[in-house]
C-alpha cells in the first residue's frame, strides 16, 4: 500500500510524519501503571505464552568447617544447590479501530484525520494502563480475603469473597495447585487450618476488583466463631497489604480510615525487609487525587514540612516529587470500590512498588515485514502498531484508522527470597510491591 493511493489532501500529512507524531503526542501523556513495568521482547515462534525462570539464593554459612569432618575427597562438605522459581508471560492480540469518510469528513479533512490519531493513541494507553493495572494489582490482592457466609456448625468449607492467592501453592518453583501434598497454611479468624482445596463459585459474587468468590476447604474443620461472616481468612503467604487503624480485612474499614504517611512509610519498610530494588533511587506510589488529598492532610505529613512550605516543591506543586524513598505518580485508573457495607462510602487502593514488580512482554513480530509490509502505512510507537489503511472500498472513500499491540504483562513471584536467604525476608509469595487500602 503506497501514499500515492491516499487522497491528496492526506499525503503531505502522512509524508511529514504529522500523524505518527500525533500518535505519539497522545502516548507520552500518560503517565501510570504500564511505567513500573519491565519490558522484555517476546520472540517469534515460540507460542503464546513464555516461561521464565528465577534462580534464588543460597542460605548463608555461619558455622565453621569442623576440624575432624575436613577429610577425604569431599572435605566433610554436603554439596547443596539453589532454589528456583519460574512465572508465565502470555501474549493476546489487542486493537481497535476508526473509520473516516473521505466525503462525509471533506470540510475540516486534515484536522479531523489527525484527531482520530489522537483519540486512538489515547484509547490505545488507557487500554495498556488498565491491563498493566489488572495485572500488578491481581497478585497483590492474593491470600487476603474474608468469610462471606457464617457456619451454623463446625465444618471444613468456608465461603469467601476472593479466593485468589489460595488456588495455587509454589511447590519447587512452579505453581501448582491447592491438593494433595500441595497445602497451604491458612489463618481464619483466630486459629490456623492447613487447606487443602479451593473452587471457584458457579456465579462469581466477590466485590473485590477482579475478585473470585468460593469456597475453602480445609483438612479438618474449622471452628464457628474462626467461620463467622467477616472475619479475616490469611494465607502463609498472603500479599502484604496495608490499612489504616490495624484494619485485617476490607470490610473492617470505616469512617475515619484515611491515607496516612504512616501506612506509607510500613510499605517503604516492607519492601526494603524484602530487599526489593528502587526504581531510581526511590519506589512509585501511584495513588488517585482522592489519595493524594488525604494525605496532605495528614498531621505526620504537615508537621514534616512546617517551616519549609515556601521552599518545598510538595505544597508548591501540590504534588509529592521524591521524599521519604516514594515517588508518588498520580493516576485516575487507580481501582476505586464501593464499600461492601457502608452505603456511599468507598475504598481507594494505592500501591507502592518496587523495581521488577510488573513485566511487560511485547511480541518481536509486530514490525516483520510479513506483518507491516514495506509499502505499508504502519508506524511502532511505544511497542503499539498505528496502522492507516488506504480506501478500499467500492468508492474509495472510506479510510481505517486502526492500532494494535500484541504483548502481555506478568507480575512475577520471589518465593526463592525467605528468611533463610535474607534475615529481614517476609513470606509473601509476591514481595515486589505493597498495595494500601483504606477509605475515600
Amino acid at each position: 500500500m503506497g501514499i500515492q493511493n491516499f487522497p491528496s489532501a492526506l499525503q503531505p500529512i502522512i509524508q511529514q510524519g504529522f500523524l505518527e507524531r500525533e500518535f505519539q503526542q497522545a502516548l507520552q501523556s500518560r503517565l501510570g501503571y504500564r511505567a513500573v513495568a519491565d519490558r522484555v521482547p517476546f520472540s517469534v515462534g515460540i507460542g503464546e505464552t513464555l516461561t521464565k525462570t528465577r534462580a534464588g539464593l543460597k542460605p548463608s554459612v555461619t558455622t565453621p568447617l569442623a576440624a575432624a569432618t575436613n577429610t577425604n575427597l569431599d572435605n566433610g562438605l554436603i554439596p547443596t544447590s539453589f532454589s528456583v522459581e519460574q512465572y508465565t508471560i502470555t501474549i493476546n492480540h489487542y486493537a481497535a479501530t476508526t473509520d473516516l469518510n473521505m466525503v462525509t469528513s471533506r470540510v475540516g479533512i486534515a484536522s479531523q484525520f489527525l484527531l482520530n490519531a489522537t483519540i486512538n493513541g489515547e484509547q490505545a494507553a488507557r487500554s495498556l494502563d488498565e491491563l498493566a493495572r489488572n495485572a500488578l494489582f491481581a497478585p497483590y490482592f492474593g491470600g487476603n480475603t474474608r468469610v462471606r457466609v457464617s457456619l451454623t456448625s463446625a465444618g471444613p468449607t468456608v465461603a469467601v469473597d476472593d479466593i485468589r492467592g489460595f488456588q495455587t501453592v509454589f511447590v519447587n518453583g512452579v505453581q501448582t495447585p491447592v491438593g494433595g501434598v500441595a497445602s497451604l497454611m491458612v489463618s481464619v479468624g483466630a486459629n490456623t487450618y492447613t487447606l487443602i482445596g479451593a473452587a471457584p463459585d458457579a456465579s462469581n459474587s466477590s466485590v473485590a476488583p477482579g475478585g473470585i468468590s468460593g469456597v475453602l476447604t480445609f483438612a479438618t474443620s474449622v471452628l464457628t466463631t474462626d467461620a463467622t461472616a467477616g472475619n479475616s481468612v490469611m494465607a502463609a503467604t498472603a500479599s502484604a497489604i496495608q490499612r489504616p487503624n490495624g484494619r485485617t480485612n476490607t470490610s473492617q474499614l470505616t469512617t475515619g480510615d484515611n491515607l496516612t504517611m504512616a501506612s506509607l512509610l510500613n510499605a517503604v519498610a516492607i519492601l526494603r525487609q524484602n530487599a526489593v530494588p528502587e526504581i531510581d533511587g526511590v519506589f512509585n506510589c501511584y495513588l488517585d487525587p482522592v489519595s493524594a488529598r488525604q494525605l496532605f492532610a495528614d498531621n505526620d505529613f504537615r508537621q514534616l514540612f512546617i517551616g519549609a512550605t515556601s521552599a518545598n516543591q510538595v505544597f508548591k506543586r501540590g504534588m509529592v516529587n521524591d521524599f521519604l524513598g516514594l515517588r508518588f505518580i498520580p493516576t485516575t485508573e487507580a481501582y476505586v470500590q464501593a464499600h461492601p457495607s457502608i452505603s456511599g462510602a468507598v475504598i481507594r487502593r494505592p500501591i507502592v512498588c518496587g523495581a521488577g514488580a510488573l513485566i511487560e512482554g511485547d511480541f518481536a513480530g509486530m514490525a516483520e515485514a510479513d506483518v507491516a509490509p514495506a509499502d505499508s502505512i504502519i508506524s511502532i510507537v511505544d511497542g503499539i502498531a498505528m496502522v492507516t489503511r488506504e480506501p478500499i472500498d467500492r468508492l474509495q472513500q472510506i479510510i481505517a484508522q486502526s492500532w494494535y499491540w500484541i504483548g502481555g504483562f506478568a507480575a512475577p513471584s520471589d518465593t526463592t527470597t525467605s528468611p533463610t536467604t535474607i534475615s529481614t525476608a517476609t513470606n509473601s509469595a509476591f514481595k515486589r510491591a505493597v498495595m494500601i487500602e483504606h477509605m475515600g
